[in-house]
């Protein structure tokens, strides 16, 4: 067993927020053992698997661009 799996059976784990999907979804990365979780649908944490990361860049990519349509709506009803 590796030295830093072991660390996080005995201690758990160490995450730190890797990306910020939305304010509310998050990814996070173990700092030890690199064990990535995600936010789900019903805001518990889940393993990051492939079908989630997909799931993430889709949501990241929709909030993003409604962040831009947001701010240019903003801007146009700032100028009248």
């Amino acid at each position: 067993m590796a030295p830093t799996k072991i660390f996080c059976d005995l201690f758990g784990h160490n995450y730190q927020i890797t990306k910020k999907v939305t304010n509310h979804v998050k990814e996070y990365t173990c700092k030890c053992c690199k064990k990535q979780l995600t936010t789900n649908s019903n805001g518990k944490l889940t393993e990051l698997t492939p079908k989630h990361q997909d799931i993430n860049s889709a949501l990241e990519r929709i909030y993003n661009n409604r962040l831009i349509l947001l701010k240019q709506k903003r801007l146009s009803s700032s100028i009248y």
